[in-house]
């Protein structure tokens, strides 16, 4: 078996140059690395990228968004160049290092917009942040409620993408110790429902936001203990600020009650239910033929979708 090793300690295997020149910050637990553009007389953003993904997922809209921001896009703990930090990956410690490093870098009231697990701690922000440095918070195709193992409403991860982090956490290891690429390829036609098999890549070798993550992420997204000190429910009826959701593609399998898509209809209506109970903004649009990342599949749109929304927040 051939054993593949990536992370931090691994970064000539691990890393390549970007158009953005990438910094750390120390937050006194972690290092957090982060890339800027735009200049500091436009507004800030922050952007938090969604699982697997580095902060380069967000390098083509970074040309066009810095017309419009200070944008600084971040590695959460556990990926791209970020520290890795066993047993520590949860909502709360990512959302704290998020606030450390608005208060420390930014240092100024931020708009968030993030995608995916990246969403999910927009929303985190969006209630639990230290109150004055949140203005607004894009939650881009964010699986609330999608992500918990034991939801309140909807399908569970376990009805949907959960299989593919199962499969990579068992595979692959907490900080790559396994590293068993071509056995998790080998399996995963028995151990992933068919309509995810094609989400494998067929290479020898794991994409590049795959070398960069640390699979301990799936694992804790698998097992619920990522979430298990904060409820979707109780976090959005604590929302402070004013809120954009965008919804992309989803669907759900008749025959199975599978959810293919971040989160399905019934679960939008009720984070959009929650939000608005709190007297908060909540402005909804619906892009069911967008796919997971619209940053990404779509640079333009998504700057003009953020840019427009931005530009009704309070100064």
């Amino acid at each position: 078996m051939t054993r593949h090793r990536y992370g931090p300690d691994h970064p000539d295997s691990t890393y390549v140059p970007h158009d953005f020149p990438e910094q750390s910050f120390d937050t006194g637990e972690i290092h957090l690395n982060y890339a800027v553009a735009g200049t500091g007389d436009k507004p800030a953003l922050l952007l938090v990228p969604g699982q697997s993904e580095s902060w380069w997922g967000y390098e083509q809209a970074m040309h066009l968004l810095q017309d419009h921001f200070q944008c600084h896009a971040v590695d959460l703990r556990g990926q791209g160049r970020s520290s890795r930090t066993a047993g520590r990956y949860t909502l709360d410690n990512f959302g704290n290092d998020l606030v450390r490093l608005i208060t420390g870098v930014i240092a100024r009231p931020v708009i968030v917009s993030g995608l995916s697990s990246g969403a999910v701690l927009a929303a985190w922000l969006s209630a639990y942040a230290p109150p004055g440095i949140i203005r607004g918070a894009h939650y881009e195709d964010p699986p609330l409620f999608h992500s918990e193992v034991d939801t309140s409403c909807g399908q569970s991860l376990r009805q949907g993408v959960g299989p593919m982090f199962a499969l990579w956490g068992k595979y692959l290891g907490d900080q790559w110790s396994i590293g068993d690429w071509d056995g998790m390829r080998a399996a995963a036609p028995t151990e992933l429902p068919a309509w995810m098999i094609g989400l494998i890549p067929d290479t020898d070798e794991p994409p590049q936001n795959l070398k960069e993550y640390d699979p301990e992420w799936a694992r804790a997204f698998w097992t619920g203990t990522v979430a298990a000190s904060c409820d979707h429910a109780r976090m959005l009826t604590a929302v402070k600020t004013p809120v954009l959701f965008t919804h992309h593609f989803r669907m759900v399998d008749e025959k199975t009650g599978q959810l293919m898509g971040a989160l399905s209809d019934l679960q939008a209506a009720r984070v959009q239910q929650l939000v608005a109970a709190t007297g908060s903004r909540i402005d909804y649009l619906s892009f069911p033929q967008m796919g997971h990342s619209m940053h990404g599949q779509d640079p333009q749109l998504f700057t003009k979708t953020l840019t427009e929304w931005a530009a009704t927040l309070p100064a």
